[in-house]
């Protein structure tokens, strides 16, 4: 086996666009789960409206790309309105239930052969990015060392993306180093508390599931762009199943751990997926074949969220005593 090349191939994926648009999405299910305690398990769900926006935008009415990543966020933002109005005030549980579930009817009604007209189908959008291909300062040709390279598109999507995430950051940093985030935080230790001291504890809830969603919306929108199509079935609900596993691998409620967990789970996919692969090649498993590696991939997450959540729930960079989990 080549092993340079799994581990090359393994930092390109690690450092990469797509690593980069899970690092946004974590960043806002950090937001939810991390710090206000709510239990989103349609991350997947926001991703979508978000690509769709530019789908729909660019692919179907013909806007700008920028004015269809306006109308991103504005679904986003819409979406966590709808779901939290029924359920904000109810137990956690509720909250998670109606997430999964519209995050899945979302993909099914995007997909049908009646909303054709409007998403595409089950074919969805594709040419989205000329626009932001466009704009592209780099001269084409490739970039990089060591192995690790990257095209004159995927790094300028890479570097707009890293830029976003370092945004959001510094904005989730901002907030919760606000008086709005101790609130944010103390609803998620003890909600009644904070009611007692007079907090809307609702509107406050809301305010979290917007920003989280926003950030979604937002890594669905670049996801689309880097792509330049979108297809409904690529937001199933493996999305956030992958989501979490990034988030508790990094540490929820850390800032810095919604960037870790993602890098650190695509690296260890990637080079899940390439050695498999060449221990296919020189025939050292000959009881598999390629189909069967992404059942395999999907396990290999599956064993990592249980043994993260026996051994290490804090996360990488964590800390167990702080770890506050309320799912009342």
């Amino acid at each position: 086996m080549d092993f340079w090349n799994i581990i090359s191939t393994s930092l390109t994926t690690a450092i990469g666009p797509i690593a980069a648009i899970y690092v946004l999405a974590a960043i806002g299910l950090n937001m939810h789960f991390g710090y206000t305690g709510l239990l989103n398990f349609g991350q997947v769900g926001f991703m979508l409206v978000g690509a769709y926006g530019v789908g729909i935008g660019v692919g179907t009415f013909g806007l700008s790309l920028w004015a269809a990543l306006l109308l991103s966020v504005a679904c986003a933002a819409v979406l966590a309105l709808l779901l939290g109005v029924p359920t904000l005030r109810l137990r956690a549980d509720y909250l998670a239930i109606s997430t999964i579930a519209v995050a899945e009817a979302l993909r099914l009604l995007y997909r049908a052969e009646f909303a054709r007209p409007l998403t595409g189908g089950v074919y969805g959008r594709q040419s989205l990015a000329a626009g932001f291909i466009g704009a592209n300062p780099i001269p084409s040709g490739r970039y990089g060392v060591a192995g690790v390279e990257f095209s004159a598109n995927q790094l300028w999507t890479m570097l707009v993306a890293w830029a976003l995430v370092a945004v959001a950051l510094l904005l989730t940093w901002a907030l919760m180093h606000s008086p709005w985030g101790r609130v944010i935080k103390g609803i998620r230790e003890d909600e009644d508390a904070v009611r007692s001291l007079g907090k809307d504890v609702f509107v406050y809830k809301m305010q979290s599931l917007v920003l989280g969603g926003v950030l979604g919306g937002v890594a669905g929108a670049l996801l689309a762009i880097h792509q330049q199509n979108i297809t409904p079935d690529q937001f199933m609900p493996q999305v956030t199943f992958y989501l979490w596993a990034m988030l508790l691998l990094g540490g929820a409620a850390r800032t810095f751990g919604a960037v870790l967990g993602p890098m650190v789970l695509w690296f260890l996919l990637t080079a899940f997926d390439e050695t498999l692969r060449s221990l296919l090649t020189i025939g050292a498993l000959p009881f598999l074949d390629g189909g069967d590696i992404g059942a395999l991939r999907h396990a290999f997450v599956g064993l990592a969220l249980v043994l993260l959540i026996v051994y290490r729930p804090q996360g990488l960079i964590g800390n167990r005593k702080e770890m506050l989990v309320n799912v009342k």
